[in-house]
């Protein structure tokens, strides 16, 4: 990676969120095309962080709309932290429903495994002293903060009782993750026993926070499914931004949390698979707390749908993101698009139009670093091809060995280039 010579705006302000989990939480690691909704606006007002610390978010997952959800259901969602610290607070996410939604019970504890937890570990959350919270349509809640620590690389859980959802749920969904449901209430339960339908979504959780110093901030990557981590290994956290949160813990940089806002199928230009990047950007990104560095890998998607789009577009697209985010105080990282030839949506013009708009990454300046992810993942014999080492069989997506040599490319230094 280089630095460029675009530099951040603005010093970021830190959000005045604080976060926390509890007690039992402080063990190490468990075993494992509309306009953009806007980000909380129920929550009670945040309690003033202690001196020197602010709040981070540890864990994110972008919020979308989903099918129409039971009306009486708990859920139990196991969610990897990144970064440690105090204070835990979850936000939920009503943002695509069109009705308000109530949450009659909130937990959080550490898995044992599967469904199960450790035992001790759950505890109950609270939205402004009360048990319950009801979230309007379109809007989000932070709960209050959950004294205690957190660890870094835990295995959080957190387990709802949701009654009143009618219509579109928010969710995100492909977590790459066994979750669980089950009706009635049962979050308060630490067994297994009662969680009978497992699932491959989160619902409702869209972001979780903790309290650290104020030395310490976290990365956001903003990308597709490459991002979101299709075709990694199911519950084993293989995703390219989790190897890089891995490697975060142990080095030397400020840059310890990382929150994956990636959607499978999203574009950068166009409403879809999830609000296009730029509609999403203030919800999933510039509203986290703590964000220090916003890693943007997209483009792929806007590129092999061929609707006309140009990589002039694409250019200008990505111009807009770096500027939004230097003006909230953000470095802005940015990767080449990787290798796509094999797919069946290649051809000869979308790759132009990729080689077009990564030599914008790479050569242009205005991003304050550049990750260069297309020389990492291509074939040496072919650079319009994925190498064979790296491709998981569609010739598009990588396995988990082309996601851990992507967060191996990762110039750690350069996060904070800004």
């Amino acid at each position: 990676m280089r630095p460029a010579s675009y530099r951040r705006l603005v010093a970021g302000a830190v959000s005045a969120l604080v976060i926390a989990v509890c007690g039992p939480l402080t063990s190490s690691s468990a075993t494992q095309q509309q306009s953009s909704p806007q980000a909380p606006t129920v929550a009670t007002a945040a309690p003033v962080a202690a001196k020197g610390k602010h709040s981070v978010v540890t864990w994110g997952a972008s919020a979308d709309r989903q099918s129409e959800g039971p009306a009486d259901r708990s859920y139990r969602l196991i969610v990897r932290t990144s970064v440690g610290g105090s204070n835990m607070r979850i936000r939920l996410s009503n943002a695509f429903g069109e009705n308000p939604v109530t949450f009659t019970t909130a937990y959080a504890g550490l898995q044992k495994q599967g469904a199960e937890l450790v035992s001790g570990s759950n505890r109950k959350l609270s939205f402004g002293g009360a048990a319950s919270v009801t979230v309007p349509a379109g809007e989000t809640v932070l709960s209050d903060p959950l004294p205690g620590k957190l660890a870094a690389q835990s295995n959080l859980v957190i387990s709802l009782y949701v009654t009143g959802a009618k219509g579109p749920t928010t969710g995100h969904g492909m977590a790459m993750q066994t979750n669980y449901a089950t009706a009635g209430n049962h979050a308060a339960e630490e067994g297994a026993a009662s969680w009978t339908d497992p699932m491959g979504s989160w619902y409702w959780l869209d972001a979780v926070n903790v309290e650290t110093s104020t030395s310490i901030g976290s990365l956001v990557a903003l990308g597709d499914s490459i991002t979101d981590g299709w075709q990694s290994s199911t519950d084993l956290n293989r995703r390219w931004p989790d190897y890089l949160s891995r490697r975060l813990q142990e080095a030397n940089t400020p840059v310890k949390g990382v929150a994956n806002e990636g959607i499978s199928g999203n574009k950068v230009l166009a409403d879809g698979a999830g609000q296009s990047a730029l509609n999403r950007l203030q919800r999933d990104v510039l509203s986290q707390p703590g964000v220090r560095t916003v890693f943007l890998f997209e483009g792929v998607n806007d590129i092999k749908a061929h609707s006309g789009v140009t990589a002039q577009d694409m250019i200008e697209g990505y111009r807009k993101i770096i500027e939004q985010a230097h003006a909230a105080g953000k470095c802005v990282v940015g990767s080449t698009i990787a290798p796509f030839k094999g797919w069946s949506e290649w051809d000869a013009a979308a790759e132009s139009v990729r080689l077009e708009i990564n030599e914008f990454v790479r050569n242009s300046g205005e991003l304050d670093a550049v990750t260069d992810f297309d020389q990492i993942l291509r074939s040496p014999y072919d650079h319009e091809r994925i190498s064979p080492f790296f491709d998981n069989g569609d010739h598009l997506h990588p396995n988990d060995v082309g996601m851990g040599a992507m967060a191996d490319a990762v110039d750690i230094g350069s996060l904070t280039s800004c």
